[in-house]
C-alpha cells in the first residue's frame, strides 16, 4: 500500500507539472490543515484557489522583474509635503491606473530632489500590481538602445518591443542633448505609442527649455504634441522653486 501511495505521488507530481499546475502537489498539506470532512469538491476549490493565488504572485514577479526599475519605490514611501502644487488625493487617483487603459500620458515637471523618479517608479509599479506590461528606461538609456540596436538594423525588432508594453517609462528627460538622429529615434518611438500606449515622463525643464535638448526645433514643436495630448502634467516644482515656474498642474 505504501508503494503505491508512492507511485501516486509521484505521478501527481509528474501530471502537476505537464498540466502547470504545481499548487496540486501541495494536496496533503491542505488535507493535513482540515478536519476529516474535507469534500472532494471543497479539496479542489481549495487547491485551485491556491493556484490561482499562486499564478498571480508568479505573474507580478515576471512583470516587475520586465520592468527593469533601478530600485523599489512607493508610494507610502513618497514625502507628500513636497507636493505643492497637485493634491496627493490626485496622484492617489493615478496610481488606479485608469490612464493606462484610456491611453493617457503623465508628465512630471520639477526641479532636481522633487520625487520625479520616485513618483514614477510608484506609478510604475502599481500598474505591474494591476497586470500591465511596464518598461522603465532613462531617456539617454532608451536613445542609447535604439541607436546601437540600428546599427546593428535591429531597431525594428526593439521598437516592436517596446510598442507591445502598456506604460512605457521614461526618466530624466534633462540630462542629455540629442543630436538631430537621436532626436529622430526618439521622435518616432513616443509618435508610434501617440493614443496606443501610455508613457509617464519626466524632467527638470520646463518645456520651453526643452530646446536645449534638441537640435530639430520643429521636431521639438511635434514631440511635445504628441507627449502632451491626453496627458496629466504634474508640476512637481518644491516651494523654493516656485518663483521659477510657470507651469500649470491639470
Amino acid at each position: 500500500m505504501i508503494l503505491i501511495d508512492s507511485v501516486e505521488k509521484q505521478q501527481i507530481k509528474l501530471l502537476a507539472k505537464t498540466l502547470r499546475i504545481p499548487s496540486f502537489t501541495k494536496y496533503d498539506s491542505i488535507l493535513r490543515q482540515n478536519d476529516s470532512t474535507l469534500t472532494y469538491e471543497k479539496l479542489i476549490l481549495l487547491l485551485m484557489k491556491q493556484e490561482l493565488a499562486a499564478r498571480e504572485i508568479n505573474r507580478h514577479t515576471r512583470l516587475m522583474r520586465a520592468a527593469k526599475f533601478p530600485y523599489v519605490k512607493t508610494l507610502s514611501e513618497y514625502d507628500n509635503t513636497r507636493l505643492h502644487h497637485i493634491q496627493p488625493a490626485y496622484v492617489n487617483e493615478l496610481s488606479g491606473c485608469d490612464y493606462i487603459s484610456k491611453r493617457e500620458n503623465i508628465i512630471m515637471l520639477g526641479n532636481p530632489g522633487s520625487g520625479k523618479t520616485h513618483l514614477s517608479i510608484a506609478l510604475g509599479i502599481k500598474a505591474c500590481e494591476a497586470g500591465y506590461h511596464v518598461k522603465f528606461m532613462t531617456a539617454a538609456r532608451l536613445v542609447n538602445e535604439m541607436t546601437e540596436a540600428k546599427d546593428s538594423r535591429n531597431l525594428l525588432k526593439l521598437e516592436r518591443a517596446l510598442t507591445k508594453v502598456d506604460l512605457l517609462i521614461i526618466d530624466e528627460l534633462s540630462y542629455v542633448r540629442f543630436n538631430r538622429a537621436q532626436s529622430e529615434l526618439l521622435f518616432q518611438i513616443i509618435s508610434e505609442r501617440s493614443e496606443r500606449g501610455s508613457i509617464i515622463t519626466s524632467s527638470n525643464l520646463e518645456f520651453s527649455k526643452w530646446v536645449d535638448l534638441f537640435e530639430n526645433e520643429m521636431m521639438l514643436s511635434a514631440l511635445i504634441d504628441r507627449l502632451t495630448f491626453k496627458s496629466h502634467i504634474l508640476n512637481l516644482n518644491t516651494k523654493d522653486n516656485l518663483g521659477r515656474s510657470s507651469l500649470k498642474t491639470k
